[in-house]
């Protein structure tokens, strides 16, 4: 993301082109707490939005048809198209102005959610989440600059101490609230209520956008790298399809000819940004940093492994186990807890453990992970009070490493690499999980359709998620030792 800072038009002038003994100070953005507010309600949106339709999958499926595939393209095609353009959208925002990107992805993003609410096949309900996915990437870029546009520096903690508990809410709230929602059934909209919740949120945070947000610079100077979109665009789609349509379709030859293909086009993207010159769209730099590839794989391995894991076990409780959208969504609450409990615990404990840490939680997860595997081995059934033990280890161990681990990573980036690193980690982050459903969502669905009882295909999907985590745990080594000492954007 870019870090490009641009005055309010209604503060007064640069106090550097004022002589020191007659500047007068700068007045703070008399908006700026509205503004903290839109940016939370997009981001809050953007979380939930990606969370709840691991819940609201099978009752989906079971109203507007299709196959396994469908319940993985209903949570793959939003964060893929978001990963995909997520940096595009962040310097799109730089070239047109972020209240315009802002404004464009707001309206985007709730008339998707509204078209998602609507949709009568499950093939138009996943062009949706696509095109939800696209606006989100516009949308979400946008938050964080014009928060430094508002806020002075001594504020931004107060701004960064609003996101913990805000986010951490929405984590809890998103599984319980799409499972309410869902058998509310209020006005006979089941499923489709999950989508509709999100239209007054973006009327809200539009509406707002539009009257408080600063109208900072536009720098059309700056190009946009389009090959480079069109490089990583197509390989990553070259991958994720047959991962998720390969077992449906028998695995036919050209499958693995796509598959090749995406591996040689990333490849091409790889060698076109070390090489471009102006306006890329990866500064070159961090694909020469070996520390930095190394928090990308970290990155890739965790987060694939832990997305993939959540989409299976929703898909168990509610397709294995017939448990109720609400009672799925309160299976995860145990998880969820954990999970913020331990990324607060994680600022006080990183300074003595340092990347040891993310050690800790990563075993804790392949801790709890085994757990899961051992509980519903030879079962024939599993409650929420059998999958609560796990859960809440999984949970304790994904906070401790999610609240440091971008720290970590870039550790070993340069000050002026920092925003395009960031960037990059929070693309590679929805990417994984992309990729992650697409793995374990085939490997569970393998199983189930082959006659195998859900506890037998959750137990087989749980060992095999342990091999990303053990290569997170060995990739861990080779971070540094200590993150920055300051908070980077």
């Amino acid at each position: 993301m870019s870090t490009t800072t641009a005055a309010p038009p209604d503060l007064a002038p640069d106090a550097a082109e004022i002589a020191p003994e007659t500047a007068p100070a700068i007045a703070p953005y008399r908006w700026r707490w509205i503004v903290l507010a839109v940016v939370l309600a997009a981001d809050i949106m953007d979380l939930m939005d990606s969370t709840i339709v691991n819940i609201a999958g099978p009752s989906v499926r079971a109203d507007l048809g299709g196959g396994t595939s469908t319940l993985q393209w209903l949570s793959a095609g939003y964060t893929l198209t978001f990963a995909v353009l997520l940096i595009t959208g962040a310097r799109l925002g730089d070239i047109f102005g972020r209240r315009r990107l802002f404004l464009i992805g707001s309206a985007g993003f709730t008339l998707m959610s509204a078209a998602c609410a609507a949709a009568p096949s499950p093939g138009l309900l996943i062009t949706f989440r696509v095109l939800q996915g696209g606006f989100g990437a516009l949308l979400i870029p946008q938050g964080f600059g014009m928060l430094k546009e508002v806020f002075a520096e001594d504020e931004m903690p107060k701004v960064f101490a609003a996101f913990g508990p805000a986010m951490g809410l929405s984590a809890i709230a998103a599984p319980i609230l799409a499972g309410a929602l869902i058998d509310a059934n209020l006005w006979g909209t089941g499923w489709r209520l999950v989508f509709l919740i999100n239209v007054p949120v973006g009327v809200f945070a539009l509406s707002t956008a539009f009257r408080v947000l600063p109208r900072g610079a536009s720098h059309p100077g700056v190009r946009l790298d389009i090959p480079g979109m069109a490089l990583v665009g197509l390989g990553l789609v070259a991958i994720i399809y047959p991962l998720i349509q390969g077992r449906a379709a028998g695995w036919p030859a050209w499958m693995f000819g796509m598959l090749a293909a995406g591996a040689a086009l990333i490849m091409a993207f790889v060698v076109y940004e070390r090489r471009r010159t102006q306006s890329p769209l990866i500064e070159p730099g961090l694909l020469r940093n070996r520390t930095y590839a190394s928090g990308i794989a970290v990155a890739l391995a965790f987060f694939g492994a832990f997305g993939g894991l959540i989409l299976v076990i929703s898909l168990f409780c509610q397709l294995g186990e017939h448990f109720s959208p609400i009672h799925a969504g309160l299976t995860f609450v145990p998880m969820t807890v954990g999970m913020v409990l331990a990324m607060v615990a994680s600022f006080a404990l990183v300074g003595k453990l340092g990347r040891h840490l993310v050690h800790v939680g990563v075993a804790l997860v392949a801790a709890g992970t085994v757990g899961l595997a051992l509980t519903v081995s030879g079962a024939q059934s599993a409650s929420t009070w059998d999958l609560a033990p796990s859960l809440v280890v999984i949970g304790v161990g994904a906070g401790l490493s999610f609240g440091q681990l971008f720290d970590f990573v870039l550790a070993g980036v340069a000050m002026n690499e920092v925003g395009s690193a960031s960037g990059v980690l929070n693309a590679v982050q929805q990417l994984a999980g992309a990729l992650g459903v697409a793995v374990l969502g085939t490997v569970f669905f393998a199983k189930l359709t082959g006659g195998h009882a859900a506890t037998g295909s959750l137990a087989t999907t749980a060992w095999v998620c342990l091999i990303p985590l053990a290569i997170t745990f060995a990739l861990v080594f080779r971070l540094p030792m200590h993150a920055r000492p300051e908070h980077m954007d």
